[in-house]
């Protein structure tokens, strides 16, 4: 029972180390599919809001939510909010996921956002993230005010009830406490390694 490997170790740990809502979110330094290097906290300088969304290349979850994630970025990117989609994932146990393959991607679903590459996995664990695609937005002053789930319709978006992360943006733009700070992602697994 003491062997455990270095992925369960991983994914047991994650519910002790994440972020807690009004909490600082960690910093991050991380290289972009535009080979330039991205900081958190140089966003914070000129955003109000910023969604870092944990994503990757294969998972059919997130390609299920590509649109919706433009949408999100088209719409509130002229009010101080910018979104950065991030992969953590092994490229080892999944190649798809390759940083070569997310500039692929990217080209492919012609995203309007940045996209990061997290090659340690530091930090998709510093936050917490467990699921593919899974929203933390965070404020001006790097607080974590919101995490979890885009909308409650990973499916079909004509269906969707309710957009969580959509929502919780445009309550913290107006100034506004966000109403449903938490919810379940719903997606793929991030991909930790062994």
């Amino acid at each position: 029972p003491w062997n455990l490997s270095g992925k369960r170790l991983k994914k047991m740990n994650l519910l002790e180390n994440h972020t807690p809502i009004d909490c600082h979110a960690p910093d991050f330094e991380l290289p972009g599919i535009d080979d330039l290097v991205h900081h958190l906290s140089r966003y914070r300088e000129d955003f109000r809001a910023i969604a870092a969304v944990f994503m990757c290349n294969h998972c059919p979850y997130v390609r299920g939510y590509v649109d919706r994630l433009k949408q999100i970025q088209a719409e509130f990117q002229g009010q101080g909010f910018v979104l950065i989609g991030i992969n953590s994932n092994d490229t080892q146990t999944y190649p798809e996921d390759s940083f070569e393959k997310m500039k692929v991607f990217a080209e492919q679903h012609q995203l309007n956002f940045p996209y990061l590459w997290d090659s340690t996995q530091d930090v998709a664990y510093s936050f917490g993230a467990q699921r593919t695609p899974e929203a933390f937005l965070i404020d001006q002053s790097g607080i974590l005010r919101y995490s979890g789930a885009i909308d409650d319709n990973p499916q079909n978006p004509e269906a969707v009830q309710v957009q969580y992360l959509r929502q919780a943006i445009a309550q913290m733009l107006r100034g506004e406490q966000v109403s449903i700070p938490t919810t379940s992602a719903i997606g793929c697994s991030v991909k930790w390694r062994n």
